[in-house]
């Protein structure tokens, strides 16, 4: 027997029967029951924030939230983390399972070879105002490059698209990197080859007159777990973004600069930037229970803890903590640390928020980390999108080869005023 549900309608006393799909309904098939009006249209969903929405059927990443799972193309976040690297992840991501040993090191040379941009994209970039924001400075360069690759629009030929993957995720350290030099009136430090992904990254970010920039193997370490936690979180407000103007068919470099401007946004991106002025706010961990009470009254705001997917322990968060204690030994400890570390103890066992499912995410604790690198908080951003940038590109890749997509034009209610007799100018404003 076929799962279905079975639709009455009390308007007009008749019943439809909708298929079950992999516990999902479509929703076309409601538009088939109308009401007795003739002209009446069928039945839509209205769901604003796409609550329990699911706009299209991905292998990439897997979430059980009640249970705190995250999988990147089946493998645990916890074993990637721990196992793995960036490269390596973004390969799985992208081509969905893990290289052999030849194709890992063609995947790296790849990678390594285009990290460098066309020398007007720094004319580009140098035009900024010396206070344009880093992730502005991302979102428009990335766009910008569409036009130094015309040929990325040729989305259908297979071999052109994974040249222009190869591209976008090279070049997104050094346009972060970049933009990061940009707002500290600083030059611009081109790739080094020799070194891995992350590494380069750091050299372009803080290299100065030094002829080699040899960054800490463990800082090196604790920024390649942040992007592999970064990489892809299934159907977020940036990975719509990227498969909805990708559906236009647009070019991937357009698609992931409207990914970018969506994780720009506070509510996406800025966090873990909350986080630490929260903590600041808090100022020692003599204040935490006051803080606390702060919060079940409704005075204060709770932030790094809670998230629309994991009504458990957000796993990236047990990694991140981790990853917090290694970067400390090469930084120095952050007594902001002590004040997190103490405030996470405290809401773990109080009922208040063990009830609601307030446990910490991912974003609790790598605000310290980027600051313990001393990045400004406006650089936060950038550093995820450089993470993210294999998952939003996975996700277009589907996209594009998925036959059941369809351009993105969602329904709306109306809400205003019809049938309105217009007035000429000459009769209103007499």
């Amino acid at each position: 027997m076929t799962d279905s549900l079975t639709v009455r309608d009390n308007r007009t006393g008749q019943e439809y029967e909708v298929p079950i799909t992999d516990g999902t309904i479509k929703a076309a098939d409601l538009g088939q029951i109308k009401g007795t009006g003739e002209d009446e249209p069928g039945l839509a969903v209205y769901d604003p924030g796409f609550v329990n929405t699911a706009s299209c059927r991905s292998a990439v990443t897997y979430i059980d939230g009640d249970k705190g799972i995250l999988e990147y193309r089946g493998y645990p976040i916890e074993q990637l983390a721990e196992h793995s690297n960036f490269m390596e992840v973004a390969y799985l991501l992208i081509h969905g399972s893990l290289p052999s040993k030849a194709e890992y090191d063609a995947w790296v040379h790849e990678i390594t070879f285009h990290t460098f941009v066309h020398e007007n994209v720094k004319s580009f970039m140098e035009g900024f105002r010396y206070d344009a924001h880093p992730m502005g400075m991302l979102m428009a360069s990335v766009g910008a490059l569409s036009t130094f690759y015309p040929d990325a629009r040729n989305i259908s030929d297979a071999e052109n698209r994974h040249m222009q993957i190869v591209r976008m995720i090279a070049k997104m350290p050094t346009l972060g990197a970049w933009s990061f030099r940009h707002a500290q009136g600083k030059p611009f430090i081109y790739p080094d080859n020799d070194l891995s992904y992350t590494a380069n990254f750091l050299s372009m970010l803080f290299k100065m007159s030094e002829k080699n920039f040899e960054a800490d193997e463990r800082l090196v370490r604790a920024l390649d777990v942040l992007f592999i936690l970064h990489a892809d979180h299934e159907q977020n407000c940036s990975t719509n973004a990227v498969r909805s103007v990708g559906s236009s068919q647009v070019d991937p470099y357009s698609a992931v600069s409207a990914g970018v401007g969506a994780l720009f946004g506070p509510l996406h991106g800025g966090a873990n930037e909350a986080v630490l002025r929260m903590l600041r706010r808090i100022g020692g961990k003599e204040n935490i229970p006051a803080f606390i009470e702060g919060v079940k009254n409704g005075n204060e705001r709770l932030m790094g803890f809670g998230h629309r997917v994991y009504k458990n322990y957000d796993p990236r968060a047990k990694i991140i903590k981790k990853s917090a204690e290694d970067v400390f030994e090469v930084t120095g400890t952050n007594p902001l640390l002590d004040i997190a570390l103490e405030l996470e103890k405290i809401a773990l066992e109080d009922e208040y928020f063990v009830k609601r499912k307030l446990y910490p995410n991912v974003d609790f604790y790598s605000g310290l980390i980027y600051e313990a690198f001393q990045f400004p908080p406006e650089m936060f951003t950038v550093l995820f999108a450089i993470g993210r940038t294999p998952g939003w590109l996975a996700q277009w890749l589907e996209l594009v080869q998925d036959k059941e997509q369809k351009i993105a034009r969602p329904k709306q209610i109306y809400t205003g005023d019809r049938t309105l007799d217009f007035v000429p100018a000459s009769e209103r404003w007499a």
